[in-house]
Formats: C-alpha cells, structure tokens, sequence
C-alpha cells in the first residue's frame, strides 16, 4: 500500500510550490509507493486562518509558516518544506527497493487432477525461462511452440523473435555492418587495400542461419534436460483449463492445466495498402535467399532504422526509409537528430512526412512504390510499422465464466495485467502481450523467472519495470535509460528540469575521413529540486548499448548529477563522456568538446 503524505499551502507561497513539486515527483517516480493529497489555499491569510485550527490535531502547535506536511498514517507531523525536502533526498538514496506482490494470489491447489500444473504458450526467451525456473521448483510443465509462417512463407525453430528474427540476426548483420565501416577507416591506420572488398550477402545469411539453428537445437536439449516437456503445437483455449493443441499435420488433442502463462510475443502489422502484400517484414528479411538490392524500408521504429542501417552499409542496393512522422520518436530528440545524420551522411534516404500508398509488381519482377507526389521503383520492400500481439488465434472467449468477462485487453489488443496476472485469476502473461510494460527480452525473461518463483517457490518479489535500458542497433548506435527530456519535463515541469549535454567525436575517429563531419552526443536529464537526481541517460555513439548497460545500474541506485561528474572516468573511453557533462542546455553555451 502506498504511504500518503499530505500538503497544505497558499498558492503564491515558493516554499509551498517546490514542496508541491517535489512531492508529486515522488509519487510520480513510485506511484506504488508515495501518493500526495494536496490542499491548497488561494491566499496567505486564509491558509493562515486554516493552520492555527488544524496545527493541533498532529502536534505541530509551533508550526507558522507554508507549507505544512504530514503523513496520513496517524497523522505524524513532517514538517514545512526544508524538512519535505530533505525526507525525499532520503527516499531518493536508498536503493529502488523491491517490488512485491501476493503470492499463490490464484488460491492455488497443489490436488488440482490437470495433466499439468502450468503450460506456457509461447517458446520465445520469456516464455523458456518461466517454463524452466517452475520445472526446477518442483512444477510440471509444458511449452507450447508453434511458428505459423510470416505471409511470405518464412518460418523458423524454437526461441521466438529474438532468437529466430529479431535481436539475434539482427545484431550480426549490424556487426557486418560495422567491419565495412571500419575496412574505410583503416586507411587512416595505415593499413591498405581494405576498403576494395565486396560483401557477399549469401555467405553473411547462411552463416547467421546456422547459428541461429544451433540455438534451435540448444533449447530443445536444454527443455529435455529440464524435464519441461516440449510440444510443437498449436494451442487454443476450449475452456478454462482445456486447450486443444494442433500439430503440423492437423492432428489435436486436448490437454489441461492449473494455470497458464501466455507468451505469444507479437508478428509484425501488415501494410493496409494495395499491393501490400508484395512487402517482406523482419520475420522475412534475415533469411532471404537472395541479396535485398535496392530496398525502400516503411516506417519510423527502430526495427525500421535499424534495417535500414544495416542495408545501407552492406552495400546492397540504395535504401530510401518512408516515415509517416518522426523517426525514432519516442526516445530522446536530440539524441535522434545524431542518429539521423550519420545515417544520412553514410547514403541513407530518411523521406518524412510520407507513407506508401501502394505497391505493384512490375514485369521485370521489380516493385513500383507510390508515395507522395512520385513513384519509384525497388527490388525489395520492408515494412516496419509496428507489431501486433499474436492473440487472435487463442479463443481467449473460451476463458469466460458464469459472471466473468474474461482476459481484459487494452484498446491496443494487448493483455491488461497487474503484476503479470491477467483478470482471469489463473491465467497470466509475460512479454510483448502484457500493455504497458517494456517490448525488450531480457525483461520477458526475467518477468518470466520472477512469476515462475511466486506461483510455485513462495516468493512474492516482482518486476521492476522503472529505468530499464535498451539500446538501438543503428549504425550510430543509441543507448537509453529512463526518462526523455521531453517526458520529464511532462511530468515534473519545464522549470525543474535541466540536461547536460555534451557533442563529440571518440578518439576512434580522430584519424579517419569519412567522420571528420560526424559527432556523437550524450545527454544527462536531472530534476533541479530532487537533490539533482538523474531521471534520464541518454547517448549517440558507437558501443551505446555496453555503455549504458552500467549506468542503468547507477540509475537504479538512484545516482545524482553530482555523483556522475565526480566519478573518476576510464581515459579515454566512450563511457567517460558520462563524467565530464558539465554544460546545462538552458545556458546556451557550446556544447562541442575539444582537447583530450
């Protein structure tokens, strides 16, 4: 249960508004831990006339000034506003503790009489590392893992989209990526004849694929090992405990369970256009068979930037991305805009504003996009729009009970859930399927871990879905934790919010050409009046996701502005620019970074 305080002022009072400020902070920061109830008086002399009645009744009887707080819990005296203040600076230096949550909050019955204590739906990264942590402790358990084909007929083994077509491939190709890149700047380093290489896209897809199959292969062993039992099916609900689970060649049965984990993960959304069809998706573009040539990629995610990335530096064709609005427009603008140039600068077409209106197939086997005011012809379409929870198939109406109205979804088809617990008591969801929560693996595995360990090892501890970074694989890449500027601003006001923002080239590139005119860039957003506390990292550069990967860390701790600039960096490493971030964006200074 939350811990309420409670805030009392007059409107045109300074102590009050950053009392007021920090307060609601709180509670906007740990909303499960702090809430603020406040009452505020128009003027000084009628909050004046309010507190010499109300002072009493909590033992603040030499309390004259605004504000006053309290805690609602027996009505314990806090303070005014220095003492408001300083009892969130405490808050905010203890580590974020752990998120909890009931255990067995299904009313579990170890004497059910079902084939098995848990089925999991999905054999992605979650729904793998769930299946096994509650094998471990004790529970039977089945996967259930069937790849329906994308449109274009692709279709792959176990592990999911991470594994199959997402994370894993990806990340090779973009490291193809980077060995061209770095074949151009070796002339610098004095070596020759380097950068006269073509890639061979047929030799790069065959040896992602068979790396890709060896993990196939590892996750059935270590499944068998486990003693999860493993079937390549296809399940729906037929009632509350009962699926019916198809094979390959039509053949179903039934099977039942205590409890269900739904971790179906999502597939990309097909483009509504005329001629749509004739696009390939990152379930298509990682094995296909031939090179992609000259590629238009549509949309303005990072599954979008990123293939484009990679495309363009193998060197396979132009790629020109259509954008409806913004690219990457949920993470931090400025850091975008580096992004965005580098990405041009290396001969990617970035068009915004514009989406296809169709495509057609021409006789010489070629694509005709039409979008805008023109039209131009590809070899290959990418549509990266978005992607859509992979729940339709489910018959989630079957779970529906005398009085129930079943698994709640959100308008965005996604699984409302608390704790990963839908509103069907014993069924719950991990992953891309569940609102609100993070599109990432390694939160799918540990959400994963963390349920297993409620439903069958009597742990009440939870996911803590705050300050979880992730990285962008685009050839600048892009690492980030917690808050945007723009979001914390939204939350806590333009006026308590600064960044501290530097630009820079990595020693890396002090002796190449083809960066002379390229910059990264690091941002560090703070709140003013909460001790200086970091709310957000953000950075452009190469190895952005190794770098961050430590400072998310710090961000749990709760680290400051102060701690960051006082920390004794590595010379010289991307990382270090994090220390030496000493110029606030509002003071309009330079922020270019010259010297060692």
């Amino acid at each position: 249960m939350a811990k309420v305080l409670n805030l009392a002022g007059f409107a045109t009072c300074g102590a009050y508004q950053q009392a007021k400020t920090a307060l609601k902070g709180l509670s906007t920061i740990f909303p499960s831990r702090f809430s603020v109830n406040i009452d505020e008086h128009e003027t000084r002399d009628s909050y004046m006339a309010w507190l010499a009645e109300f002072r009493p009744t909590i033992g603040a009887d030499n309390h004259k000034t605004s504000p006053i707080v309290w805690f609602q819990d027996g009505n314990k005296y806090l303070g005014g506003r220095d003492d408001a203040l300083s009892w969130c600076r405490t808050v905010l230096s203890t580590v974020d503790s752990v998120d909890t949550a009931p255990q067995n909050v299904d009313k579990w019955n170890a004497d059910h009489g079902f084939d098995y204590d848990l089925i999991v739906i999905g054999g992605g990264s979650g729904g793998l590392a769930c299946s096994k942590e509650a094998q471990k402790l004790g529970a039977k358990v089945a996967v259930l893992d069937f790849v329906k084909p994308s449109p274009a007929g692709s279709k792959w083994g176990l592990g999911g989209t991470c594994v199959n077509v997402g994370c894993i491939p990806k990340k090779l190709m973009h490291h193809a990526a980077i060995l061209g890149d770095a074949a151009k700047d070796a002339k610098g380093y004095g070596w020759s004849n380097l950068d006269s290489g073509v890639h061979d896209w047929a030799t790069l897809r065959q040896n992602v694929q068979d790396h890709i199959k060896g993990l196939n292969f590892s996750y059935r062993v270590q499944l068998r090992e486990a003693g999860v039992t493993y079937l390549n099916k296809l399940g729906k609900f037929t009632g509350p405990n009962t699926l019916e689970v198809t094979d390959s060649k039509g053949k179903s049965q039934s099977i039942t369970a205590a409890r269900f984990v739904i971790a179906t993960g999502g597939r990309p959304t097909p483009l509504d256009i005329p001629g749509g069809e004739l696009a390939i998706t990152s379930d298509d573009i990682f094995m296909k068979a031939t090179a992609p040539g000259k590629t238009c990629v549509v949309g303005a995610g990072y599954v979008a930037l990123e293939c484009a990335g990679f495309l363009s530096a193998l060197k396979q064709g132009e790629v020109t991305v259509l954008c409806r609005s913004t690219p990457l427009r949920t993470f931090d603008k400025d850091v975008v805009n580096y992004i965005q140039d580098y990405m041009q600068h290396h001969g990617t077409k970035i068009i915004t504003g514009v989406l296809p209106k169709s495509i057609q197939k021409l006789p010489n086997g070629r694509l005709l996009v039409n979008y805008g005011d023109t039209s131009e012809e590809f070899d290959t379409v990418l549509e990266a729009i978005g992607r859509t929870p992979d729940l339709a198939g489910l018959n989630l109406t079957a779970l529906e009970e005398s009085g129930s109205k079943g698994v709640a979804l959100h308008g965005n088809g996604k699984i409302i859930c608390e704790n990963e617990q839908t509103t069907v008591p014993h069924v719950y969801a991990i992953g891309d399927v569940i609102h609100g929560g993070p599109e990432l693996t390694p939160v799918a595995i540990l959400a994963g871990r963390l349920l297993a360990r409620r439903l069958f090892g009597n742990s009440t501890e939870t996911i803590n879905y705050r300050n979880i970074a992730t990285a962008v694989f685009t050839p600048l890449e892009m690492g980030t934790v917690g808050l945007t500027e723009k979001e914390a601003i939204e939350q806590f006001g333009e006026s308590v919010i600064e960044s501290y923002i530097a630009s820079f080239s990595p020693l890396e590139w002090s002796i190449t050409e083809q960066h002379s005119d390229l910059s990264c860039f690091a941002k560090v957003v703070v709140h003013k009046e909460l001790n200086n506390k970091v709310l957000g990292m953000h950075i452009a550069s190469p190895s952005a996701g190794e770098v961050i990967q430590g400072f998310s860390l710090a961000m749990k701790k709760g680290i400051t502005y102060e701690d960051l600039i006082n920390l004794v960096g590595i010379h010289p490493t991307i990382g270090e620019e994090f220390t030496t971030l000493f110029v606030a964006k509002s003071s309009g200074a330079s922020i270019a970074k010259t010297g060692c």
